[in-house]
């Protein structure tokens, strides 16, 4: 009986043993490997980097707590091709490609990067370790280690200059750079070919002038701070759901700030009163001597919050693109700018308008086709849904005053006082409300078509004192161009003969309608960069549409800086 429970025992055992070989429980390698004969050094290294790549692949990524790789096994891929050799140490020394990227890691920041990214922190721990610890330079284990954080930064770090780190959506994904598993490997082929680990690196990054003008005015950002600061970020919503709490964070914050003495002594209401409003008064914010979501985001948004704007914006030029043609219309929402680029140079530019947060100008690409003078608004249903149904059924006079006509599918004009408005809804509507064209036409006196689906297009305005507004997200979704007739005759530019400046004016003076084509189609980006640089320096453009809040809570919810 005995014999048979032992013998089950034993083959439970060996069972259990098999489950944990199966799901990476093999032998951890050593922590200490201590090298006494310098010329063995090397060979002892590659053994621990097989011991542990072996381990690591089993274990997905991880060695322990310090050592979890980002991408095991390109790791080992790379490891591999240099046949488990050490590629930043000899002789129990850094070599100089590893001094070099160690640099880089440290100063990454330059570059829009994170460098706990990168096992940075354990990575500089390790080599203050071998610094201080003649056993620790003689430990091939932990070279190991290190080798294996400092090829896993790299593989990331060309990774992040070549495509970038945050998540992507349909429109930023890049389908003119298919890269295959092997293509950031072969780049550490060539760090370890020619030695040069910057320029190897750098050549992986775009080449878009605002690109490099981004990281110009980060660079200079950077130097200018020296380092970033930790600040407490304050919570806030009306009314406050625990007062006590928030009060006691904002005294911390406005503490960091050096507006108050202290971060704990009790502070009284005359005192709150004035620091506030003083803060308030500094940032342009109205005075009122009281928190509220002005004044907490403001001081949320401190030089940690704007590098990541930074660091975000350069991410949208990796995805872009490898490259544009030689004529294009730029269209960058949070700037309000629309950029005609030519040959390397600025044609024109235009101050624009675009939606509004609840009716947001669609990111896109197309090509402009045709523009047509004196263009008639057929309003989208959307528009009449949500915002003009409940006024005409409130007062059918709203569409005269609009300027507006209604029509049947046959083109036909109805009379609107002969409608029973009260019936009609979404799914319940058989008419289109149109506007006369002329100058009270909210499209203004010349339209820009280019194929979407979002049914959106460029065009001129009977508004035009709004793009004298430092905020200029007004619109329905279409963006409205304040030098319109700049644009109309950058297109022509080619076919005077037919469309001469005098011609296209002549036209809007005399209110004609026409439609201009034939014009060799010029693409069209309408993109979403909220930071650029400009003479040097940083500009960072509010996130009118919140698309880099939303890209920061996602990426940078468990991160620190370091």
């Amino acid at each position: 009986m005995n014999k048979h429970l032992n013998a089950g025992v034993t083959g439970c055992t060996f069972f259990f043993l098999l489950i944990l070989t199966a799901c990476g429980g093999g032998e951890k390698p050593k922590d200490k490997d201590i090298v006494e004969q310098p010329e063995k050094f090397e060979v002892r290294v590659s053994d621990n980097i097989k011991s542990a790549l072996s381990y690591m692949l089993d274990n997905k990524g991880r060695l322990n707590d310090t050592v979890v790789l980002a991408d095991d096994r390109l790791v080992n891929e790379a490891y591999v091709r240099s046949n488990h050799q050490p590629i930043w140490c000899t002789q129990e020394q850094w070599n100089a490609i590893g001094e070099n990227f160690f640099r880089f890691i440290a100063n990454s920041k330059e570059y829009g990067l994170f460098p706990s990214d990168y096992h940075y922190r354990a990575l500089n721990s390790m080599r203050d370790q071998i610094v201080r610890d003649s056993s620790a330079r003689k430990n091939a284990a932990l070279w190991s280690r290190a080798e294996l954080m400092m090829t896993d930064a790299f593989l990331q770090v060309a990774r992040h200059l070549k495509q970038g780190h945050f998540y992507k959506d349909s429109l930023y994904i890049r389908t003119d750079s298919i890269l295959g598993p092997g293509y950031y490997p072969g780049v550490l082929d060539q760090v370890r070919q020619t030695r040069n680990v910057s320029g190897t690196l750098q050549a992986l990054e775009p080449t878009y002038q605002g690109y490099a003008d981004l990281k110009q005015g980060l660079k200079a950002y950077l130097d200018s701070i020296g380092s970033f600061k930790r600040y407490t970020i304050l919570s806030y919503s009306y009314p406050l759901k625990d007062s006590a709490a928030f009060y006691r964070s904002l005294q911390r914050r406005l503490f960091e700030e050096d507006l108050l003495p202290s971060a704990t002594e009790p502070v009284d209401t005359a005192t709150w009163r004035a620091v506030l409003k003083d803060y308030q008064t500094k940032k342009g914010l109205k005075p009122t001597g009281r928190p509220n979501e002005n004044t907490v985001a403001a001081l949320n948004y401190t030089d940690w919050e704007k590098f990541k704007r930074v660091a975000i914006t350069l991410d949208r030029y990796k995805m872009a693109t490898d490259s544009f043609p030689e004529t294009y219309i730029w269209v960058n929402l949070p700037s309000y700018y629309l950029r005609v680029h030519d040959a390397d140079t600025i044609a024109m530019e235009s101050r624009v308008i675009v939606g509004q947060a609840r009716t947001r100008t669609p990111l896109l690409t197309s090509a402009v086709s045709n523009f047509i003078t004196y263009p008639q608004w057929t309003v989208p249903y959307s528009i009449i849904y949500k915002e003009m149904l409940p006024k005409i059924k409130k007062d059918v006079n709203y569409l005269n005053k609009e300027n507006l006509m209604v029509v049947d599918r046959n083109d036909s004009i109805i009379d609107p006082y002969t409608i029973n408005w009260a019936v009609l809804g979404k799914g319940n509507f058989p008419y289109l409300l149109k506007q006369r064209q002329g100058d009270d036409n909210s499209l203004g006196v010349l339209k820009f078509n280019f194929p979407n689906k979002h049914d959106v297009y460029l065009h001129d305005t009977n508004a035009r004192w709004l793009f004298s507004r430092g905020n200029r997200a007004m619109s329905h979704g279409c963006v409205r161009v304040k030098e319109f007739m700049k644009l109309a005759d950058f297109l022509v530019r080619n076919d005077t003969a037919r469309f001469h400046p005098d011609t296209l004016r002549n036209w809007i003076r005399r209110e004609e309608k026409h439609v201009v084509s034939g014009f060799k189609r010029v693409p069209i980006y309408i993109r979403y960069f909220s930071c650029e640089g400009k003479d040097g320096k940083l500009r960072i453009y509010e996130d009118i549409y919140g698309e880099d809040k939303i890209l920061k809570e996602r990426y940078f919810a468990d991160k620190a800086i370091q």
